[in-house]
């Protein structure tokens, strides 16, 4: 018995440092650390507005006794939109007439009164104290009627302005008078987005800043109808930023818009980034320490595994980029790095 446990014993012995060095060499996937361009896609959402958006009000104030269009309504270039009572102006501008009339009545008194002083001084039969009172009377008198010439103009302009009339072609998009209602004089009573340019407004945060965009243009996407699509160019950036949300809003004009982008269509915008060069590794090479994210880096000579911290700059779908931690040239295990451990032996195909 004795004689085949010793054999048993040294066969069990010599088995050990195979074993060890079966388990030491581990077959792993590597890849070599090395930078690649990457850019980054970005997407937004926003909406479609007028380039040029006017509020429209009542130059004067009065009682709203007729509207005539609502939200929705395309109108043409002087087109009436409500009407105010007239009462007062229509008032004013009679009042206004007949002071034309009392004003033009004066003016051939104080005429025919210069004419008799003129052809009295002429043959000497008045003074030249009356000539000039005469003269200074139809001066005063002309004066008189320009003024009320002039009032009669602003009294005729003010019954105009009981009407309100649109200022350019486009489509209502806002109503803030209702019948009945006292309209105030600079009040707004519509918002008219005027025919012609439409923009993509989209609010972002400032970050978006940051990085470079490749081109000038992003690509715009109805949301409603993906097939829908336009390009569009920045043409207005807000200097300053939203204190409610911390976004700043940016306009783009559309360039050519399609039709089915009517005002207030929700539209995304896509956009690329300048390409820069980082260090981009598969989901199967990351791992964890005690500091946070890390992957295993092998020493070029002795083949030795050793765990090292890295600084993560983006996740992907199938990626990540890696901002600190690494070197150019370095080789790291991809692949078969859970069974780790630190200083352990490695084998791995180039």
């Amino acid at each position: 018995m004795t004689r085949l446990i010793i054999p048993l014993a040294l066969v069990l012995t010599g088995c050990e440092p195979v074993k060890e060095q079966a388990r030491a060499h581990a077959l792993v996937k590597t890849e070599l650390v090395r930078l690649q361009p990457r850019r980054t896609v970005i997407r937004l959402t926003g909406d479609v507005e007028a380039r040029v958006s006017t509020e429209l009000s009542f130059r004067v104030s009065g009682r709203v006794i007729e509207r005539l269009v609502d939200v929705g309504a395309h109108v043409n270039a002087g087109d009436v939109l409500a009407r105010i009572d007239p009462t007062e102006q229509q008032a004013d501008l009679e009042g206004s007439k007949a002071a034309v009339s009392s004003a033009e009545a004066q003016l051939r008194v104080a005429t025919a009164t210069f004419e008799r002083q003129k052809t009295l001084m002429a043959s000497g039969f008045t003074t030249r104290v009356a000539f000039d009172q005469a003269q200074e009377g139809l001066r005063t008198a002309e004066g008189s009627l320009e003024a009320a010439k002039a009032q009669l103009g602003t009294s005729t302009d003010a019954l105009t302005y009981t009407e309100l009339r649109a200022s350019a072609p486009g489509t209502i998009t806002a109503r803030n008078i209702e019948v009945g209602q006292v309209a105030q004089a600079a009040q707004s009573a519509y918002t008219l987005a005027e025919d012609g340019g439409r923009d993509a407004v989209f609010d972002v945060y400032e970050s978006i800043f940051l990085s470079p965009m490749d081109g000038d243009t992003i690509k715009l996407t109805l949301l409603s109808d993906p097939s829908v699509t336009a390009l569009a160019r920045v043409r207005e950036v807000s200097p300053t930023v939203d204190p409610k949300n911390a976004t700043v809003r940016v306009k783009m004009a559309i360039q050519d818009p399609p039709a089915a982008m009517t005002l207030g269509s929700p539209v995304s915008g896509e956009g690329r980034t300048k390409p820069v060069d980082k260090i981009v590794l598969p989901w199967g090479a990351l791992t964890a320490d005690v500091n946070g994210p890390a992957v295993w880096v092998i020493d070029p000579k002795s083949q030795a595994v050793s765990l090292r911290s890295i600084v993560i700059e983006t996740y992907e779908t199938d990626a990540f980029i890696v901002s600190k931690g690494l070197v150019v040239g370095e080789r790291v295990v991809t692949d078969g790095g859970k069974m780790l451990r630190p200083a352990q032996i490695v084998r791995y195909q180039i």
